[in-house]
């Protein structure tokens, strides 16, 4: 199994280090990707490091796909690079994993009509704009989509994220 995180600049730091950490615990690959290669910071001060670029990820080389939150989905989901990335994700089935801001890039794919998702809850009037059920919940799954509301949900995302990718 492999997976494949996206962020940029301003990421919340623990919505991109705990997946990380967890999924390589459990021997699962993980890749990072950003807009460029190399380092790129948290909003509290994290440095990750983007190991190949959005335009460079094959996605059937990939089972999962997670979104961190924080101040990056507002760039990220400017660049028809990203969107294209996530549309190729959703339309091969492939796990989608969105958590607080994160979901903002979906709806700007269009991906989100007739969906049921959660999200930081200051995003929950446009997801609801966008045509998705908003549920106010720690963690939603609807198919191959996984999303949660904020660091505090961490735990039962990355649970059922874990589920989810062994049981597919």
């Amino acid at each position: 199994m492999k997976a494949l995180i996206v962020s940029a600049d301003g990421f919340e730091d623990s919505e991109l280090q705990v997946p990380y950490q967890q999924l390589t615990q459990e021997d699962i690959a993980t890749d990072v990707a950003s807009l460029q290669r190399g380092m790129f910071q948290g909003k509290h001060g994290a440095v990750v490091e983007a190991s190949l670029t959005v335009e460079e990820v094959d996605p059937g080389a990939y089972d999962l796909l997670i979104l961190p939150g924080g101040r990056a989905p507002a760039q990220l989901r400017k660049e028809k690079a990203v969107l294209d990335l996530v549309r190729r994700f959703v339309e091969a089935d492939k796990l989608v994993a969105a958590i607080c801001h994160g979901p903002q890039i979906l709806i700007s794919a269009q991906l989100m009509e007739g969906r049921k998702a959660t999200c930081y809850r200051s995003v929950a009037t446009e997801m609801k704009q966008a045509g998705a059920y908003y549920v106010d919940e720690e963690v939603v799954v609807d198919g191959n989509l996984i999303t949660s509301r904020q660091p505090s949900d961490l735990p039962a995302f990355m649970e059922k994220i874990i589920k989810s990718l062994h049981s597919r």
